[in-house]
Order: C-alpha cells, then structure tokens, then sequence
C-alpha cells in the first residue's frame, strides 16, 4: 500500500515540477527548457527540505538537553540537516517505491541466526534497503515484514509479525529469530514480545524507537499515531500498559540505538529503554539512523555477538 502510495505522491511531484517549468517558460521569461526544469526541481527540494527543516525545529523545542560529548557546531548541524534530507528522499523517492531486501549469500561465512526487520510509521520493507545489503553480505538470512493498513491500532500488527517470524523459522529450519525494528517497528516488537514470549526471539534491536512516546505523534494521524503520543508530557496509556508488562528478563533482550539529535522522536531521551542495551548516537537524523554506517556497524556487530553465544559447541567457531 505505502509503494502505491509513494508512487502517486512522485507522480504529482513530476507534474508539479512540470507545471513550474511551463510557468517559468511562460512566464517568467526562462527561455531554456532545461533551466526552467532545474528551477522546478529546485523548488520541489526546497518544499522537501522545508519539510525535514520543522521537523528538526519542532524536535529541538520538544526534545531533551543534547550531552556535551554530542554537541554539534555549524558545520556537524549542516551534515545532520543534509544527511537526514538524503535519507529521506532516497528511502521515499526510490528504496520503498520497490520495496525489495537483498537475498544472502549462503556461501559467506558467518551465518547464523536469521533476521527479520520490522519497520516504522508509515514505512514498507524497502526502508532497510541499505541493511539488507549488509546483512546479504555477511550471509545472515533475512526478510521484512509490511505492517498494513498504515494508521491501524499497534496491536493489529503483532499477528502480522508473528506470522513473518514463523515463516522465517520454517524457511531457515531455526528456532529462534532477531529482530531489528526502526521506530514504531520497535514498539510493535515489544507489543509481540508481551503477547508471544521470548522463546523465539534471541535479541530484539530497535533503532529510533519512542519507547516513551514522541511529541510530535500528537500531529500524526492513525491510532498508532495516538498510542505513540505524549500527553501532558507523559507516555500515552498505551505505551505504560505496555512497560509495566516488561519483566527485567524482556527487557534484558533489547538493544536500543537511538540519537541525542532524532528529529521524530521527542523528547530524544525517550527512545532510552531502562533495563535495555541503551546506545546512543550524535548527529544522525530518525530516517538516516538505518542507513548511517556508524549504525550499521554496530548493528551488525550486535547480530553477530548474539550469534556467536548461540552458537552450538560443535559448530566449526569452536573447532
């Protein structure tokens, strides 16, 4: 549904660009076809960049003091701000319009337990085009899961991972699964891990995730929106039904990477998860923070770690 979406929202894109090139040949005297297309696109990036720029704005006025280790100066804000737009663009303008995961190389060495990614707010599978690569590399065995309809309650989600999970386990003939999840995503992993257990799961990774909630939810729309939301500066219902299930044993098997500069999740201290594998980043934005090659390494790190514990003595690592 999202791709089908995205691909309308480019369509008008094109046309509006279109239609200004038209009025800027027409007029506004721009004699070359070819610049009065450069100035429509010019202007479509401005509208995008707009967009990402009150994002930042609205998260900076909600969000959490930034330790000094992570402060940025000009030139760090200017590659957070240019970083989060091409991320942005990239995953809305081309990786979820062909929402498709890199198969594993089954002869890399490493391979281990199998992954299945599970995506954020108004996302699809393509979102983790960057990390699919990584992971068919070191041949992990992966898939994605597309959360549908888009505003549906959270809890409408977790027969939907659960399904995803069994089928990952029936194709890769393992017990156990990791889960990486990016915003919602994570929230949505949590919600199975209250409903199914940890049996099956032997490390859940969320990145960006608003465990306590994000300001800025209280703008979107959909109940997922709504249990994401903070009112009076508190996490909604929903969110604290969901942490006073947690034993310290679950929340033992989470890792959370988030960023002191998240331009979604606000305040950025919420996507801190006590009792969780808490790491924090600088200067990434919440789309960029999947396709950063600081994240990247330590994700894949975290995957490998939890496949080197689970392991088998007789496995050829211990020969």
């Amino acid at each position: 549904m999202i791709a089908r979406i995205l691909k309308w929202l480019m369509l008008l894109q094109v046309l509006a660009v279109l239609g200004v090139a038209y009025l800027a040949m027409q007029a506004w005297g721009v004699a070359s076809p070819v610049a009065a297309l450069l100035l429509g696109a010019a202007m479509l990036l401005a509208v995008r960049a707009l967009l990402v720029a009150r994002n930042f704005w609205d998260s900076r006025r909600l969000g959490s003091p930034v330790p000094a280790e992570h402060q940025l100066g000009a030139g760090g804000a200017a590659r957070l701000f240019l970083g989060e737009l091409r991320a942005t663009l990239r995953a809305s303008s081309w990786d979820m319009l062909r929402p498709r995961l890199a198969a594993a190389d089954i002869t890399a060495p490493g391979r281990g337990l199998p992954v299945l990614l599970v995506h954020g707010y108004v996302c699809n599978r393509g979102y983790w085009a960057q990390l699919s690569r990584r992971l068919a590399r070191a041949g992990i065995a992966h898939d994605g899961v597309d959360l549908e309809p888009i505003g549906a309650n959270i809890e409408e989600f977790v027969p939907q991972v659960e399904q995803a999970i069994a089928a990952l386990c029936a194709r890769t003939g393992s017990g156990q699964v990791i889960l990486v999840a990016h915003s919602m995503g994570g929230l949505v992993a949590r919600a199975w891990l209250r409903h199914y257990g940890a049996a099956r799961v032997a490390r859940i990774i969320t990145i960006g995730t608003p465990h306590h909630g994000t300001a800025l939810a209280n703008l979107a729309a959909g109940k997922n929106a709504r249990q994401m939301s903070r009112i009076g500066g508190a996490p909604s219902g929903w969110l604290a039904q969901l942490a006073a299930s947690e034993t310290p044993e679950l929340r033992a098997l989470i890792t959370s990477m988030y960023s002191h500069h998240d331009n979604i999740v606000a305040p950025q201290s919420s996507a801190r998860l006590p009792g969780a594998r808490n790491l924090a980043f600088g200067g990434i934005g919440h789309v960029a923070l999947a396709s950063d090659a600081r994240v990247l390494r330590l994700v894949l790190a975290e995957i490998t770690i939890k496949n080197e514990v689970a392991r088998p003595p007789s496995a050829p690592h211990f020969a």
